[in-house]
């Protein structure tokens, strides 16, 4: 395999599927076999998924919410993800780890870089939710905070199209498909990957980054098979 260790950001409406929020059986089931076939051909797993599907703290702020209030109500959202996720994960025989920088004593551990470390050396696919812990940072830079922690060989984003293109491929005919892009490229173009402090941490610390398409049966697997696919962002 291409990498050892990995770590998979997914946003939570893609676990809505064809649905207009909550939580897709199906899709998570789909997610979660792809994600067993990776740690059981060897590769250590940490998976950080957004909150989207169920509320977004920026959503809840034009909508009257107090920022502070909607970003802690977003995190609480992620939580709930990944306890999904980890239940189809048990259900399948995957041993996982549960950690949060929000934690709540009876459902998760508080995160910490050694408690991540450790799981992922026993073979545990390591969920790490809650975001940051704070306010005022998005899922992507909590994704990207992670992968430093734990030292990942790269970040791999999962999302529904087949990786960056040079406009919205679901609103633009015309938009062509990028096969690699450095960071320094993406930002001056003005592409709309991650948001700039995540895309920064990314770059400082010189941890690259797949976008591409999850909803394809067996992208996972090809990717850390060393296949190219989607778009590979490089420093």
């Amino acid at each position: 395999m291409q990498y050892k260790r990995i770590l998979l950001k997914l946003s939570g409406e893609s676990l809505q599927g064809d649905k207009q929020h909550g939580i897709d059986a199906a899709r998570l089931s789909q997610y979660a076999a792809e994600i067993k076939e990776v740690a059981e051909a060897g590769v250590q797993v940490g998976i950080v998924i957004g909150g989207g599907n169920i509320f977004r703290g920026l959503k809840g702020t034009a909508e009257g919410f107090d920022r502070v209030q909607g970003d802690y109500m977003g995190m609480l959202a992620t939580i709930i993800n990944s306890m999904a996720l980890q239940s189809t994960l048990q259900g399948m025989n995957i041993k996982s780890e549960l950690l949060s920088g929000l934690p709540i004593d009876r459902i998760c551990k508080p995160m910490s870089r050694r408690k991540a470390i450790d799981a992922l050396e026993k073979g545990k696919v390591v969920i790490i939710c809650g975001g940051t812990g704070n306010p005022y940072f998005t899922t992507d830079t909590a994704a990207v905070l992670r992968a430093v922690e734990i030292k990942a060989d790269i970040i791999l984003k999962g999302t529904r199209v087949d990786g960056i293109y040079t406009a919205d491929p679901e609103k633009d005919k015309s938009a062509k498909k990028i096969d690699s892009i450095t960071f320094a490229e993406a930002y001056k173009k003005e592409l709309h990957i991650m948001d700039l402090t995540a895309f920064t941490i990314c770059e400082e610390n010189k941890i690259p980054l797949i976008v591409f398409d999850m909803n394809a049966s067996g992208n996972l697997k090809k990717i850390i098979s060393g296949q190219k696919i989607g778009t590979l962002v490089n420093y």
